[in-house]
C-alpha cells in the first residue's frame, strides 16, 4: 500500500481519537536497546515527559523491531498508529523527503556544522514532507567516512569498481560520482553484506562501528572528505498528540524540536568519537586522515551532485536556510 493511501486510510481513525488522561506512548525502535537512540531520545523523552506530568505521560521503547522490524516502514507505523512514536532515516524512503535529503549531500553542511540547527532552520520549507505526524526531533549523524574491508581509500580512483553500501538515492549519486557501484540496503544488513563480500564497504558515520558492530568486519577507514551525513527523524502520530490534554501537549512541546534533536546529535557524535578512537587504538586497522588537498579531490569529484539535486527538487531556499549560520 502506498503512503498516500495509508495516510488517507488513517484520517478517519485520527478523527475518532479521544482524549485520555494518563498515557504510555509506544516508541518503535528497530535497533537493539544498546543503540545510541535509546538513551539520547527514548529514555530522555520518558524521563522528561514523566517528570513534567507527574508520571501521567510516559514513553516505553519497543526495541529490536518488536512493533515491526523493517527500518523503512517506521514512518508508516506511526501514521497507522501501530506505534505512537518512532525514529527512522528519510533516506530509506527518500522519495517522500526530497528536500529534507538536501542535508545529506556533500558540502551542503560544513563538517563541523550542527545538523540539527540546519534542519530546524529550514523546517518551514520541510514541514509538508512530514504529513500526519508531529516531528519531535530532526538531526544528523556525524560526517560520513569510508568504512571499508580490505581496501584503502586515499583518492576517488581507489573506489573504481568497488561496491559501496549507501542509505538512499542521494548518497547513491555520490557513490556513482566517485566511481563506485552503490548498493542500497538498511544499515542492519551491512555487517553480513561486508562480511560475505557482497559489498566492499560503506559510506556512513563512525557511530555505526559500535552501534552495528561494523568494527568487527571493517579494517580500513578514511576520514576528512566532506561526503555528507545521514539525516534522522523522530515523529509522533499527530492524532495521538492532538488527543492529549493540554498539559501533556505542553510537556511534549517543551522537549521537542531543538532540545531533543541536540540530545540525539550530541550522542551520535560522542558514539562516533569513541568508536573511531577505539579503531585507532586497536592497532590492526588502516586509518587514512586525508590532507586538505586530498579531501578537495573528493569534493571536486562530487561538486555537481549537490547543486544538481537541489535544482531538481526546487530546494534552493532549503539549502540557503540550512547554510544560513555557516561560518557565523
Amino acid at each position: 500500500m502506498t503512503l498516500t493511501r495509508i495516510l488517507a486510510a488513517s484520517a478517519l481513525a485520527g478523527a475518532l481519537a479521544l482524549p485520555v488522561a494518563a498515557a504510555e506512548m509506544k516508541f518503535a525502535n528497530f535497533t537493539p536497546p544498546f543503540h545510541t537512540i535509546n538513551a539520547s531520545v527514548i529514555e530522555k523523552l520518558n524521563e522528561d515527559l514523566s517528570a513534567a506530568t507527574d508520571g501521567e505521560l510516559t514513553v516505553r521503547g519497543y526495541h529490536g523491531g518488536e512493533l515491526g522490524a523493517g527500518p523503512a516502514e517506521q514512518y508508516v507505523r506511526v501514521v497507522q498508529g501501530v506505534a505512537d512514536m518512532a525514529w527512522g532515516l528519510p533516506g530509506y524512503t527518500s522519495s517522500q523527503f526530497p528536500k529534507t535529503m538536501i542535508a545529506e549531500l556533500p558540502t551542503a553542511l560544513e563538517l563541523e556544522q550542527p545538523g540539527y540547527e540546519a534542519l530546524w532552520n529550514a523546517y518551514g520549507e520541510l514541514e509538508e514532507e512530514f504529513p500526519r505526524t508531529k516531528p519531535l526531533a530532526l538531526w544528523t549523524s556525524e560526517p560520513n567516512i569510508f568504512i571499508m574491508k580490505d581496501h584503502e581509500i586515499r583518492s576517488p580512483e581507489d573506489l573504481d569498481g568497488l561496491k559501496v553500501r549507501v542509505a538512499g538515492s542521494t548518497s547513491a549519486e555520490v557513490a556513482e560520482a566517485l566511481g563506485a557501484t552503490p548498493v542500497q540496503m538498511p544499515i542492519n544488513q551491512v555487517y553480513n553484506a561486508m562480511q560475505t563480500g557482497l559489498i566492499d564497504g560503506v559510506i556512513t558515520g563512525a557511530s555505526t562501528l559500535s552501534d552495528f558492530k561494523l568494527d568487527e568486519v571493517a579494517n580500513s577507514y578514511t576520514l576528512g572528505a566532506n561526503l555528507g551525513r545521514l539525516v534522522f527523524y523522530t515523529v509522533m502520530t499527530q492524532s495521538t498528540y492532538d488527543a492529549l490534554p493540554d498539559d501533556q501537549k505542553a510537556a511534549i512541546d517543551e522537549v521537542a524540536g531543538v532540545p531533543l534533536s541536540q540530545s540525539a546529535e550530541d550522542a551520535w557524535n560522542a558514539t562516533a568519537d569513541s568508536a573511531m578512537q577505539a579503531a585507532r587504538d586497536s592497532g590492526d586497522n588502516t586509518i587514512v586522515d586525508l590532507s586538505e588537498e586530498e579531501a578537495q579531490a573528493f569534493s571536486d569529484a562530487v561538486a555537481e551532485v549537490t547543486q544538481a539535486y537541489v535544482d531538481e527538487v526546487g530546494g534552493q531556499a532549503v539549502l540557503d536556510a540550512m547554510q544560513a549560520d555557516q561560518g557565523s
